[in-house]
């Protein structure tokens, strides 16, 4: 907040860099690590069959695209959650309830990354553009799921489940099922830790009226429904590993990843969500890069070259 100071000479030269830093805090910058490994491994699957070669410049524009579409994503979620955030403890610290970053700077912040987003999907080509506000609704239409159904986590997981795919568009130009499975894995995957992320929040969300999977049915139906969804994702990684010839690299980093699922499902419990965060950032990001590293190795072995 502005000191009197600041109202009356204007803002220190710093305050701008300030503000940006307050945004970033905001919109969670970091965990970009989420999603973008598995752009990547959408963006150059699709190259290697497509020339056997990365092409830098595409690759580059599916990771601004990736940021900017993340970043207006949690700009506006924070945004519409705001007054439900001031009634919970455990989000009552964020910026924009205690004042940090104020509404007109996140909405700016929002605005510039949805810019960002449309303007680099004009760069990728005309598919990418033409399903850009496609792309861009689900994003804003999740914060409000929580008001209307008690299954908000399946509309972040079709929100997460574009990425894969948008950067298979942005490859090829064209609609393909190998990125529709990967999207759907990830949709899936990240539906379902979503739901083990809200247990932490159930009496808070009965209490406020926000909807929410084990808010309605309980913490144990939630983390049992986490563990079918997480079934259900390894099964699609191995149908994207049939479906693109996947070779030794990828099948070492899916036993890795499976192996990653059982270790976060033994140290969360119905009744013991005291290492809920481990599970939920930790582990969660380690599963993207692992399998992301993986199948880099996989395409560099078969021929991908630089």
């Amino acid at each position: 907040m502005s000191s009197t100071a600041e109202g009356i000479v204007g803002p220190g030269p710093g305050a701008g860099v300030g503000r940006v830093r307050a945004f970033l805090r905001l919109v969670v910058i970091e965990h970009s690590v989420f999603a973008l490994p598995f752009a990547y491994i959408a963006a150059l699957t699709a190259m290697y069959r497509d020339s056997r070669s990365v092409h830098w410049w595409q690759l580059l524009l599916v990771t601004v695209a990736m940021v900017g579409m993340r970043t207006f994503a949690m700009a506006a979620n924070r945004i519409i959650d705001r007054e439900i955030d001031a009634r919970n403890p455990r989000t009552a610290g964020r910026e924009l309830v205690t004042g940090a970053v104020s509404v007109r700077t996140a909405w700016t912040g929002a605005a510039v990354a949805l810019v960002v987003f449309l303007g680099t999907c004009a760069l990728l080509n005309p598919l990418c553009l033409a399903l850009a506000p496609l792309a861009a609704l689900p994003m804003v239409v999740y914060p409000y799921g929580k008001r209307f159904t008690h299954f908000p986590h399946a509309i972040l997981g079709l929100a997460q489940a574009i990425g894969p795919l948008g950067a298979w568009l942005a490859v090829t130009g064209s609609w393909s099922w190998h990125g529709a499975v990967l999207g759907l894995a990830v949709g899936i995957w990240i539906g379902g830790f979503d739901l083990i992320y809200a247990c932490q929040d159930v009496e808070a969300d009965r209490a406020g009226g926000v909807k929410s999977l084990p808010a309605r049915f309980g913490t144990a139906a939630a983390i049992h429904t986490t563990r079918a969804a997480h079934l259900v994702t390894v099964a699609l990684l191995v149908t994207f590993g049939l479906l693109t010839d996947a070779g030794a690299f990828y099948w070492l980093g899916l036993v890795i990843v499976t192996a990653a699922f059982v270790y976060e499902h033994t140290i969360v419990r119905p009744h013991d969500l005291t290492r809920l965060n481990r599970a939920f950032f930790q582990v969660n990001s380690f599963i993207g890069i692992a399998l992301f590293v993986c199948a880099l190795l996989d395409l560099a072995v078969r021929g991908l070259s630089v």
